[in-house]
């Protein structure tokens, strides 16, 4: 069928500077060991976190110094633009579309925000048309990965033949607070990293894989698992300990639920691919899915050498899932503030 909407293109993309997990650590107890008497049992979450290095928006002397919402923003604006300009280029490039061939543009980001939206402000770099729709969207957090995706791929399905171009930012390293001598804060510093990841999606022939449907589930009184508290020094990470325990207990139903509304059933998923929030995350999806203990092995690499970048990561997931041979049918899966979870399934293209 030529009206089923196909993932076209997947590039991925991160900043310059790399922070490795020893440096990082070494840092934290540099910044907080003798102002917070629980950081030394807090760290050996930089040992369990599975990560061996991150990208990052700017180098690892940058956060010695405490930095309001005027520095945040300004590195935000840079290094996100910057991001945009090269995953979106690069998704485009090897579609063989051209910029002002774009119909559609959805931004997700949950760590900076820029007005004009960074889809605008980086409009006249790209070469987008002056007529392009553009969808910047804010809030999801982690799940934003698949949701965005998901929305982008019900704006393809709406419009046959448009290009869709989905681009997911977060810079999460930018939040980094000097001033939280709290266990969230430290888990953050932990496992957090930046980068950047942009697909096209559009109906009809060819293509990497078919979108083949999208759900969302928001569980009830969740509010307080994960998000942002908002105050004058920036953005400050609510991380619950609950989250694991969550997860492993909620996450195998709600999956199950929303395929089910497609007329599917967990059984039917030849490999889910997942949001590799840390390890412990990754161990209870594992068990709430079903799945042999280490299944998740691309999301475990992609932990381990870049980091928890938030809703980008599952589509480094993806890319490697691609690299190495998509099965028949896969399933994305995130979760995220609300709380909660966003399923798209995908179809090999033969």
């Amino acid at each position: 069928m030529t009206d089923t909407v196909k993932l076209v293109s997947l590039a991925v993309a991160a900043p310059e500077h790399v922070i490795f997990q020893r440096e990082a650590v070494e840092a934290s107890a540099r910044l907080f060991a003798d102002r917070f008497e629980d950081f030394r049992h807090l760290a050996r979450v930089f040992d369990s976190a599975g990560i061996e290095k991150r990208h990052a928006a700017r180098p690892l002397a940058w956060f010695d110094e405490p930095h309001g919402w005027q520095d945040r923003m300004q590195a935000y604006a840079e290094v996100a633009g910057a991001l945009f300009v090269e995953a979106a280029s690069s998704a485009l490039r090897q579609a063989g579309i051209e910029a002002g061939d774009v119909d559609c543009v959805v931004t997700v980001s949950s760590t900076g925000f820029t007005t004009p939206s960074l889809d605008a402000q980086m409009a006249r770099r790209m070469g987008f048309r002056a007529d392009i729709e553009r969808v910047p969207v804010f809030g999801l957090g982690c799940a934003a990965g698949v949701s965005g995706f998901a929305i982008a791929s019900r704006l393809a399905r709406s419009r046959p033949g448009a290009v869709v171009l989905f681009v997911s930012i977060e810079l999460c390293t930018l939040a980094f607070r000097l001033d939280e001598l709290t266990r969230p804060n430290i888990i953050a510093t932990a496992l957090f990293g930046d980068g950047a990841a942009a697909c096209v999606l559009r109906s009809g022939q060819g293509g990497l894989a078919e979108v083949e449907s999208t759900g969302e589930h928001l569980f009830p009184d969740t509010l307080d698992i994960m998000g942002w508290k908002i105050d004058d020094g920036g953005f400050g990470i609510v991380l619950a300990q609950s989250l694991p325990p969550f997860a492993e207990r909620e996450l195998g139903p709600a999956v199950t639920a929303i395929l089910a509304r497609k007329g599917l059933t967990p059984g039917d998923i030849d490999r889910f691919i997942c949001h590799p929030g840390g390890t412990k995350v990754l161990a209870a999806m594992e068990s709430a899915l079903s799945l042999a203990p280490g299944s998740l092995d691309h999301e475990r690499a992609v932990l381990a050498e870049y980091g928890n970048m938030s809703s980008p990561t599952i589509l480094f997931v993806l890319e490697r899932a691609i690299r190495t041979g998509l099965p028949e049918r896969a399933a994305m899966i995130a979760m995220g503030p609300g709380f909660s979870a966003s399923c798209v399934t995908l179809r090999r293209i033969a």
